[in-house]
């Protein structure tokens, strides 16, 4: 039998890199950031928590074979790409960019003050096809006490009609918890890979505890309950 998994990841642990412009932490190896012990969870490869100041951002650059999704945490992410698409994604929202066989895109901050986010990418289950673009306002309340799913490529996911599709057997969820209160989440099977981050908060699953930006790593629980010791706000990634 395979014992369950539930490995916190503090913040204070992930590689960083500041480039003035934007302050980053990865929880995955990423540019000259390398782990041998965190280069992907599943098919999750990378999970960065960037912030970017004002009037600043990544100027137009390449990506293929990978499905990119941008939760904002606080301000504004305004996206260009060579598809023709351009919108502007505010905090609790979230883009996504299947970059398929190839596309090209810019992402800046043109707010007053400092973005935030968490930028996630997840293997596609195949390589190619046609880039697409894509960003959902999610009502706040859908995600009070309960997990909204805001992108999935799983089948025959039911309680995905309003998420952003994505081209990965996956689904990055939300869901914002009082203090003192519980969230519980079922994956299809213990052997699915999750990866949890507390945006804002405190929280606990089992007897671990997670401050606000650390990560947990769960595998091989049949459910995960997730408390909240103070007010939180926490992204969850399910892969294979």
């Amino acid at each position: 039998m395979i014992e369950p998994m539930i490995e916190l990841r503090p913040f204070n642990t992930l590689g960083a890199a500041n480039h003035g412009w934007l302050d980053a932490r990865h929880h995955f190896s990423f540019a000259n950031y390398h782990d041998p012990a965190r280069v992907h969870w599943g098919a999750l490869r990378v999970w960065n928590d960037d912030a970017i100041a004002a009037g600043t951002g990544f100027p137009t650059h390449p990506h293929s074979d990978m499905e990119i999704i941008t939760y904002v945490r606080t301000g504004a992410i305004t996206h260009r790409d060579s598809m023709g698409n351009e919108g502007r994604t505010e905090a609790g929202d979230v883009q996504v960019m299947s970059a398929g066989s190839g596309v090209r895109h810019s992402e800046y901050n043109l707010e007053d003050g400092e973005t935030t986010l968490f930028q996630i990418w997840i293997i596609p289950d195949e390589r190619g096809g046609e880039p697409s673009w894509g960003a959902r306002q999610f009502p706040k309340q859908g995600r009070e006490g309960a997990f909204a799913v805001l992108a999935s490529g799983m089948a025959n996911d039911n309680d995905a009609q309003d998420a952003l599709p994505i081209r990965a057997d996956a689904r990055v969820l939300g869901a914002t918890i009082k203090a003192g209160t519980s969230v519980t989440y079922t994956p299809r099977s213990a052997d699915r890979h999750l990866y949890l981050v507390p945006a804002t908060g405190k929280i606990r699953i089992a007897d671990v505890e997670a401050n606000a930006r650390d990560g947990i790593a769960i595998t091989q629980l049949a459910e995960v309950t997730i408390t909240a010791l103070e007010d939180s706000e926490v992204v969850l990634v399910d892969a294979a």
